[in-house]
């Protein structure tokens, strides 16, 4: 269990008071490793820097704090200029830092993370298609689904920015 700081409010009190949440790795380690290996098996043969964009894009819709700094940080080890990645969160008014298969990752990522508001549309999952091949465009869904599942896991045992814990 991690233990960290949150706020509770009683009626007209704040109180900052000690939330303990769960450490996955330790208590589920089983499907922890098994995240691991679906996170692993989705990145295989795609680009690097492609992989850290959509992983980024996700990261923002998400909210998720922890990932979005992990993943920055690994996109700029990996040669990612500071220009794109601030770019990334408004890709659609900046498309000239990105190509058309950037954007097209970039878009199926926004409509899978945010399927509930209306799932994935056809033209976006064509256009995706149209810029990777069948086993390619498998793997950009794999990885857009373990990162959203990242997410969640960050969020929801407030894991902190900065506090990279990869093991």
């Amino acid at each position: 269990m991690t233990t960290n700081t949150s706020t509770k409010t009683d009626t007209n009190t704040q109180v900052t008071a000690p939330v303990t949440r769960i450490d996955l790795a330790r208590s589920a380690p089983k499907v922890f490793r098994a995240l691991i290996g679906f996170d692993a098996a989705a990145r295989e043969g795609l680009d690097p820097a492609l992989v850290e964009l959509i992983q980024i894009r996700a990261s923002h819709l998400n909210h998720c704090a922890y990932c979005l700094h992990m993943h920055t940080n690994d996109a700029r080890k990996a040669g990612e200029s500071e220009d794109r990645l601030h770019m990334v969160a408004v890709w659609r008014e900046a498309r000239h830092f990105f190509t058309e298969r950037e954007q097209a990752a970039l878009a199926l990522t926004e409509s899978v993370t945010l399927v509930a508001d209306g799932g994935v549309p056809d033209d976006v999952y064509a256009q995706a298609a149209a810029h990777f091949d069948e086993r390619e465009l498998a793997h950009v869904l794999s990885l857009i689904l373990t990162i959203n599942t990242w997410n969640r896991v960050a969020l929801s045992t407030a894991k902190v920015a900065g506090a990279d814990q990869r093991r």
